[in-house]
């Protein structure tokens, strides 16, 4: 059980995501918080994120009372501190929850918000670097990310200070490129009734794409709102109990060049996700880098380091010099949404 000495401020962190929850204690420092302990929570086995609160304090011996500061990034829009999950069934109330867990207050941030706060703080061995570029120390930056759903965000530079904000570039329309993907475009538009970003650029997204591939479309599964199964598996990935291990399983038989169809669907992806990265970069004029965070860049980075993302981030004629000059790496750090909201609290402690 922990214990906190008085003059020690304590901060509570969560980043909440359409699979699972990550809940921290940090201690304040005046620029990168201090992890004292996370405990991981899978998101769908609580009703709320109350329960799951409390459950994480008495199991680190804490009382609610004691936190100085309580920031949430979340998976979905907010308004008025109330967002509603997009991928998860419920209402986020930041009063509500504050009242309910006994907190003094509650932040909501956007996750990918969240995230982009972690940005100022990562060390350089959380970071693998796609393009080393040139850094401009005014400019701004973005963030991306792709896991359960697809999350974007801005780091305008006011002063010389990042400010990030909130996007909801994930569910934008995706554009095809090439005549490939104004076919994977069709055969989701007939499926979805439109495409977005996300269709293509998540878990749920790279299962689409393998399903165009293997021309597989199935059924309706909880793994994401709009996300399908396959009626049917390629030999290369076999049978998968759990829709939310299809994705794993599929880049797995692309990165052993098990199935030349599930090489084309992962080669599919990591272009789509190098295009909208260069998008990002372009909307944002970043010149202080694009940063990949998400759950899916580190375990396909040799896919990412492959040249296919890059020629797809480069692709942006007349701008193409221009955004091969932006510093893009990957974010190795796990907890990176965990540590930015934690970064959020530290400064309003």
């Amino acid at each position: 059980m922990l214990k906190f000495p008085d003059n020690r401020v304590v901060l509570l962190a969560a980043d909440v995501g359409g699979t699972k929850t990550l809940l921290g204690l940090f201690r304040q420092a005046p620029e990168r918080p201090v992890r004292i302990e996370a405990g991981e929570f899978v998101t769908l086995e609580y009703d709320s994120l109350v329960p799951m609160i409390r459950e994480f304090l008495k199991a680190e011996g804490v009382e609610a009372k004691t936190i100085a500061a309580a920031t949430f990034g979340v998976a979905g829009a907010i308004r008025d501190q109330v967002a509603r999950l997009t991928n998860v069934p419920w209402l986020v109330d930041a009063a509500g929850i504050a009242q309910a867990a006994g907190l003094r207050s509650v932040y909501l941030l956007n996750d990918l918000e969240a995230m982009a706060h972690s940005v100022p703080v990562l060390e350089p061995g959380e970071l693998a670097v796609l393009q080393q570029g040139v850094a401009q120390p005014g400019g701004n930056a973005g963030v991306i990310a792709a896991g359960t759903g697809l999350g974007e965000a801005i780091l305008l530079n006011v002063d010389g200070r990042f400010q990030p904000g909130a996007t909801e570039a994930g569910h934008a329309d995706w554009g095809a490129r090439t005549p490939r993907e104004i076919e994977l475009l069709a055969t989701l538009v007939r499926v979805y009734g439109r495409c977005s970003n996300e269709h293509i650029i998540s878990g749920p997204g790279l299962v689409n794409v393998y399903q165009f591939t293997h021309d597989a479309f199935g059924s309706r599964t909880w793994l994401s709102p709009a996300a399908y199964v396959p009626a049917k598996t390629c030999a290369a990935v076999g049978t998968v109990a759990d829709p939310a291990d299809l994705p794993a399983a599929i880049a797995r038989s692309a990165a052993e060049k098990r199935c030349p169809k599930c090489v084309e669907s992962l080669d599919l992806f990591v272009a789509a996700y190098g295009a909208e990265s260069g998008n990002l970069a372009l909307r944002t004029v970043a010149t202080a880098g694009v940063y990949i965070g998400g759950g899916i860049a580190p375990k396909i980075l040799p896919a990412l380091q492959s040249g296919l993302f890059l020629e797809a981030f480069r692709a942006k004629e007349p701008l193409a010099d221009f955004v091969a000059t932006i510093p893009v790496a990957v974010i190795l750090n796990a907890e990176a949404g965990l540590l930015g909201a934690a970064v959020h609290a530290n400064g309003t402690a």
